[in-house]
Order: structure tokens, then C-alpha cells, then sequence
């Protein structure tokens, strides 16, 4: 027993003895650099509203098979329940995303005590970045107005539009100009935005592309008196407003920006059981992906975020389908509670893999930009 354990020690020092001496120097310093990840510099937030896996396939398979969403190398999931209920609504699921803590149902950046919560918005406004909201619905409906806007309930629409003018938001594009200058208490916030030196448009008068977007001063855009058209009533403001409003954040503020840009009336032909209008709006969601990674990809500084709220209609499709020529089905024209696909580009993009509550986003997106 003693022989077996001697001889191998007997061997390991014999190899060890053999061994050429490691020349060093005397008293020489040895460096080591540990170099942290560097964070993005701007970030892009992005909502297809009622956007779940079967509308994202859906797009996909009407669209030979490909999509600019492909693109992302990240992505997770959410879970998207609200503070009162399985099933959130767009106004909590939103909450969740801009302050980071789950709410009630309704609910526009207040907690369950509706007392308000800071958005990323705001915070960003304070760390001294731009920022900016671009959207197919007024600018004042749940999911836009959850990032500027402090009231108990999402239809509070002419309450929301008061908080534009102190937000120091630096640019806005959506609908809804009555809740501005059409209003019950006769105020007419448009021209006190423009008393502020925001410079205010609407597509009355001319189109986003065609209009002058001076990045010295505040800018905001009006796409509809109600709700903006439809992709299939010919609205198509979405893909070039998305990338002008980077183009404008990146001018006018060099120490980055944050914006939030909503598909918004993905969420809308789900709760028409309308799988057509559903394409439609998943595609045009799809081409603002591409122009914004484009983008980013150039910029190199550009963390992109992609989610939905909450799928909304239990969008099915049928096994009788073809490629490029779908058969859907729904189970209900409301929200359902499923698991949401996340899908992140840039610096920062791997802490979005993995399955995590939808508050982790913004928390997520907080650490991304080092506060």
C-alpha cells in the first residue's frame, strides 16, 4: 500500500523537477483589466400592441416567410399580468414597462394607491437625455401615455394631454389633437406648447415627410383630430416618422435619448377578430423595425427593445393554412394572459433573454443605461 502511494508522488515531482524555471522578473508588476460591458448610449422601445407569437407568425408567413424581427440575436419573455388581474390592459402592461412596478387595470403611472411613479421618461428628461414618443393611436391613449402621464384611468384622455407641456418631452407624433385644443375646459394646449417653443404640426397641413423638423427646438406632430387611420385606410406615417424622430433625438441631444414607438392598432384588429387587419398592422410594425435596426446597427450606441403588452383576440391559425395564405381564428376579442416574446439589438441586448415578469424591463433598460 505504501510502494502504490510513494511512486506516484515520486513521478509528479520528478516531472515538476524537470520543468524548465519560469523567468520572470524580479518585482515585476502583474496588470489585470477587468473592462465593464459599456451600456448603450440611446435606447429605442418598441410595442406592437396586442402582439403575441401567433401575430408575429402571422406576419412572418405573409411575408414569404421573413421579417425584420429576425434580425434581433436576443430574446426572452414576459409575463404580462397586472397587479389586479391575469389578464393586464394596456394601461398597467405599459405601466409596468415605463415605472417598473405592476398596477391595477386602468391604471396610467400611478401605483395601486394611484399615487404617481416616476416613468424611464421622465428619468430620462432628468439625466438629461432626449426623448420622444411615435405611435399609430392618439398620443394620449394608454400605452404613450403611461410614459408622461399620471392619472387613475386611461380614459382621463384630456387629464393625460395636460401633462404634455411640463414634461419636457422633445418630441411627440400620434393622434388625438382634440384632447388638445377641442377640450371641455376650452384650454388650448397646443398653443401653450408652442408658448414652451415646441414647433406644432398636423397632417391637415402637411405630411411627416414633408414637414421641417428643426432639432433646436421641441417638436410635436399631429396624425388625427380622433384616432389615426388605419394601415388599410392608407395611413403610412409609421416607418419614416420612427426613423426622422431618431434622426431629430440624435441632433438635439449628444448625450443620447430614449423613445418608445407603438404599433399600436396590431392590438386593434385583434379586438375586431379581423386576422387581415392583424397583418397589416404586425408588417407596417415590422418595416419601422427594420428602418430603426438599420439605424442602430449603424449607430453602434443604439440598445433596441421589442415587445408587445399583451396579445389580444387568442389569434389562432388553422392548420388548413398556406404559406402567404393564412386562415386565422380567435377565441375572444379581448386580451389573453400568455407569455410575451421579447427580442433585443445592440449593447445590452443579452440581459433580455430568459423568461421575467414585464416589470424587469424597465428595470432592465434603467441598469442598460447605468442609473
Amino acid at each position: 500500500m505504501i510502494t502504490k502511494i510513494l511512486v506516484p508522488f515520486f513521478l509528479l515531482t520528478f516531472s515538476f523537477s524537470s520543468c524548465p524555471p519560469r523567468q520572470t522578473v524580479a518585482n515585476e508588476p502583474v496588470a489585470v483589466t477587468l473592462q465593464k460591458p459599456k451600456g448603450p448610449k440611446n435606447i429605442i422601445f418598441m410595442v406592437g400592441d396586442g402582439m403575441g407569437i401567433a401575430q408575429i407568425t402571422a406576419g412572418l408567413y405573409s411575408n414569404d416567410n421573413h421579417l425584420q424581427l429576425e434580425r434581433c440575436p436576443i430574446s426572452g419573455f414576459h409575463k404580462s399580468y397586472s397587479s389586479n388581474y391575469l389578464t393586464t390592459d394596456s394601461a398597467a402592461g405599459a405601466t409596468a414597462f415605463s415605472c417598473g412596478k405592476k398596477t391595477y387595470n386602468g391604471a396610467i403611472a400611478v401605483d395601486e394607491d394611484k399615487d404617481p411613479m416616476p416613468t424611464i421618461l421622465e428619468e430620462a428628461e432628468k439625466h438629461g437625455l432626449a426623448t420622444g414618443l411615435v405611435v399609430t393611436s392618439t398620443i394620449s391613449h394608454a400605452t404613450p401615455a403611461a410614459f408622461v402621464a399620471h392619472v387613475e384611468s386611461r380614459k382621463q384622455y384630456e387629464d393625460i394631454a395636460t401633462f404634455f407641456p411640463e414634461s419636457g418631452i422633445d418630441l411627440f407624433i400620434g393622434g388625438g389633437s382634440e384632447h388638445f385644443d377641442q377640450r371641455k375646459d376650452h384650454r388650448n394646449i397646443i398653443q401653450e406648447m408652442e408658448d414652451k417653443g415646441y414647433i406644432i404640426k398636423n397632417i391637415k397641413d402637411e405630411s411627416i415627410d414633408d414637414v421641417i423638423m428643426d432639432a433646436s427646438h421641441p417638436f410635436g406632430y399631429f396624425t388625427g383630430v380622433k384616432d389615426p387611420k388605419t394601415f388599410r385606410q392608407g395611413r403610412r406615417y409609421l416607418p419614416s416618422a420612427a426613423q426622422r424622430a431618431v434622426k431629430f433625438l440624435d441632433k438635439r441631444n449628444d448625450k443620447g435619448f430614449f423613445m418608445m414607438i407603438e404599433g399600436s392598432q396590431i392590438d386593434w384588429g385583434g379586438h375586431s377578430n379581423d386576422g387581415k387587419y392583424i397583418i397589416e398592422e404586425m408588417l407596417d410594425f415590422d418595416k419601422t423595425i427594420g428602418k430603426i435596426l438599420d439605424w442602430a446597427e449603424k449607430d453602434g450606441e443604439t440598445l433596441v427593445v421589442i415587445t408587445a403588452d399583451h396579445e389580444t383576440g387568442g389569434f389562432a391559425i388553422l392548420p388548413s393554412s398556406k404559406m402567404n395564405k393564412l386562415k386565422t381564428k380567435f377565441v375572444t376579442d379581448y386580451h389573453t394572459p400568455v407569455l410575451i416574446p421579447v427580442f433585443a439589438f445592440g449593447p445590452g441586448a443579452e440581459k433580455f433573454s430568459g423568461i421575467y415578469e414585464n416589470t424587469d424591463i424597465y428595470w432592465k433598460m434603467v441598469k442598460a443605461y447605468g442609473w
